[in-house]
């Protein structure tokens, strides 16, 4: 479009309603023709587009329409800030608000995050002040991901994140929560109050009850702390000797206010095994490299007590695997019908895996 100078014009930007009413009047006609072969996206949208319309049958209170349109709009969004970045190793780092940049805590994060960046890992902080900060500022903004949450207090984005990027802003905990735990390859947390507890009982009963991907938990005291070392004590002594937990789950968490033992815990996790998912029923770990004949058999007798139905077995990728991510397909694979109650016996095959293989 051309200006009364005749210069060339950005087009207008169509004002919401207008944007929104111009797509679905483009995209459900042709979703919803007879005959159309869909793709499995496009079915999943649909499913969506049905349940929001079921929200207008079922008569839904105002309130909870709006709470499921900002939820499902700040998670597309958020989904597509990080899809870039899918394939690079993270770490979801929480700790207070308040930490001081002199205090021993804080200069503990700037280092463990200097260190995970320069292995080639980006940092997911809250964006906010105190270990956020630190991380930020140790990761530096390159390798550096916020993801704010809108308070009335303590939580404006820091000078290491702020105006970037790879910075997103959300209303709920829930959906904030999702996007630490769905994005990351490692959790580290630093002495902090309730969110940050909270955020790490999250972090470990996902894990512990398979609702997500296995990962290395790191709870980095500063040197000589004794915040993390507490706490485990009441682990110990009100969780596992009343049975509430496994033995086998504190293999599921390191407790440390070594820098270099943390950085060795989230590297060493992935220095053979390469990631998982399940397909079906069936429990995959992707290999960087193929593993001996003899490791494979030691693996299926050791740990038998994981499988339900069959063994362990090596093979290369199963037929999901290769349409759904293809860029994986040159990796071996771990395949086994994993007895999904037993999260810590995991962690101590992937620990095998990674010490012989």
């Amino acid at each position: 479009m051309k200006g009364p100078m005749g210069r060339t014009l950005a087009p207008r930007k169509l004002p919401r309603e207008r944007r929104r009413r111009s797509l679905t009047a483009e995209v459900l006609p042709r979703l919803t023709a007879p005959g159309t072969h869909l793709t499995r996206e496009e079915e999943l949208v649909l499913e969506m587009v049905e349940s929001s319309l079921r929200l207008l049958r079922d008569g839904t209170p105002l309130g909870d329409v709006k709470l499921l349109n900002s939820a499902l709009r700040e998670l597309r969004y958020a989904f597509k800030v990080f899809a870039p970045f899918r394939h690079v190793h993270k770490v979801s780092v929480f700790g207070s608000a308040r930490t001081a940049p002199t205090a021993p805590a804080y200069k503990a994060a700037t280092a463990f995050s200097q260190r995970m960046a320069d292995a080639d890992y980006m940092l997911i902080t809250g964006a906010g002040n105190g270990i956020m900060r630190a991380c930020n500022e140790g990761a530096g903004r390159e390798r550096s991901f916020g993801v704010n949450i809108r308070l009335p207090f303590e939580q404006a984005p820091n000078e290491f994140i702020r105006d970037d990027a790879k910075l997103v802003t959300l209303r709920y905990f829930f959906t904030r929560k999702l996007i630490f735990i769905k994005e990351a390859h490692g959790v580290a947390l630093f002495p902090g109050g309730f969110g940050t507890h909270d955020e790490a009982y999250e972090a470990l009963t996902l894990v512990q009850t398979g609702k997500t991907r296995p990962m290395p938990i790191v709870f980095l005291d500063a040197p000589r702390g004794t915040y993390w070392k507490t706490w485990k004590r009441y682990v110990e002594e009100h969780l596992l000797r009343h049975h509430l937990i496994s033995e086998e789950d504190l293999g599921l968490f390191l407790v440390t206010s070594d820098v270099d033992q943390a950085v060795a815990e989230i590297t060493g996790f992935y220095r053979v095994n390469h990631s998982s998912r399940y397909v079906g029923p069936r429990f995959v770990i992707r290999l960087r490299h193929q593993l001996p004949a003899a490791l494979v058999a030691g693996l299926a007798h050791d740990f038998k007590d994981l499988v339900l139905t069959g063994t362990i077995e090596q093979g290369l990728a199963l037929p999901e695997e290769r349409e759904q991510e293809p860029e994986l397909n040159g990796l071996f694979r771990l395949v086994l019908e994993l007895d999904r109650a037993k999260a810590g016996r995991l962690r101590q095959l992937i620990d095998r895996v990674n010490r012989d293989g």
